[in-house]
């Protein structure tokens, strides 16, 4: 009888395979703002498309690192942009999974910077952002591994995230009954141009973070073209991803202004993709967004809107449209995503 190798383990002596790691529910990356994030001459700080390309990598981080596979934005909202990033700032973006359905995540992201000199993190915007887990051989949907809360936070955060299940649903189906093609004098601004291969993400479509850039810069430009002034986004009730864009697509970003107030300037946001052989008659819906934005004077001090007075039915619909939705978030008022005072930074 052949003698065992001694190279060969005995049964007590074969290797334990590691334990699988714990799926951690957090992700926080760090980075430094760069002067290219800046892209308007004499602005205070990073724009806004920026920032929320900043909101969809971390976000994306922590969905992919949750779920263990490849996933696609499918909503960023109740965004509150409170004051801009210098560069230089030392930026900090902190995303925490606060809920999972069958496929998808809700997760709260906020963005944090510093000065390096002091150090002294401060927000400056939070959101909650959806993200859905797909199979990457078949591009369909694919369960996740439920999350429960666990600690006092984290159980916080999930009620949050419950909160506004039912005004999400709710702003949708008064979203569906408008009518954004038909006859408009409504200030106006449409952006065309192909998707590039530097806006490609990690499965092949453009990045999420990459077409909220190309939102903020479409809208941005109409308000400015309006105003005279510079203009920052100081809200977004909602962007929609209804679905992916590829790389070489045609891009249609059509901003169109619903309603002004005192001082902000409510925009309906369109993004639509389609081969570029089809022509802009085939073009369809790929995300839709909700923006509010604000002019500032040279000191970025907030200036009076200049006033947008609807005069087709189809504007006087959105303007409708622009009050129903305040209206709804009014009397659904779900939980604050992050408290006013928390962890190592200040408000």
């Amino acid at each position: 009888m052949s003698q065992p190798s001694s190279s060969s383990p005995t049964p007590s002596e074969t290797p334990k395979q590691p334990a699988p790691a714990r799926r951690s529910p957090v992700m926080t990356l760090r980075f430094m703002a760069a002067p290219n994030d800046v892209i308007m001459a004499g602005s205070p700080g990073v724009s806004g498309g920026r920032v929320l390309e900043w909101i969809d990598k971390a976000a994306y981080a922590c969905a992919s690192q949750w779920s263990g596979c490849y996933c696609v934005t499918a909503y960023v909202g109740h965004i509150h942009f409170t004051r801009p990033i210098p560069s230089g700032h030392i930026v900090e973006v902190r995303s925490s999974l606060a809920r999972t359905g069958r496929s998808s995540m809700h997760i709260v992201t906020e963005v944090m910077s510093a000065d390096p000199r002091d150090g002294v993190l401060t927000r400056a915007c939070d959101c909650l952002v959806i993200f859905v887990a797909k199979d990457s051989s078949t591009g369909k949907t694919t369960p996740v591994p439920p999350f429960e809360p666990e600690t006092e936070e984290q159980k916080r955060l999930n009620r949050a995230a419950n909160s506004r299940i039912e005004l999400r649903r709710r702003i949708q189906e008064e979203t569906d009954k408008q009518d954004f093609d038909a006859e408009s004098s409504a200030p106006r601004l449409v952006h065309r141009f192909l998707a590039k291969p530097t806006d490609v993400n990690w499965g092949g479509k453009v990045h999420g973070g990459t077409a909220m850039e190309w939102i903020d810069e479409a809208a941005s430009a109409c308000t400015m073209e309006w105003s005279g002034h510079r203009t920052v986004a100081i809200y977004s009730g909602g962007i929609r991803f209804q679905r992916p864009i590829s790389i070489g697509d045609l891009i249609e970003v059509d901003a169109r202004m619903m309603k002004t107030g005192r001082r902000s300037m409510q925009m309906s946001i369109h993004v639509r993709s389609g081969a570029p052989t089809g022509g802009r008659e085939n073009l369809r819906n790929a995300i839709h967004a909700t923006m509010a934005f604000i002019s500032e004077d040279i000191d970025g001090n907030p200036l009076p809107a200049r006033q947008f007075v609807p005069s087709t039915e189809a504007d006087k619909a959105l303007a409708a449209h622009s009050d129903r939705l305040r209206e709804l978030r009014m009397e659904y008022r779900p939980e604050p995503l992050v408290l006013p005072y928390g962890g190592n930074h200040t408000d």
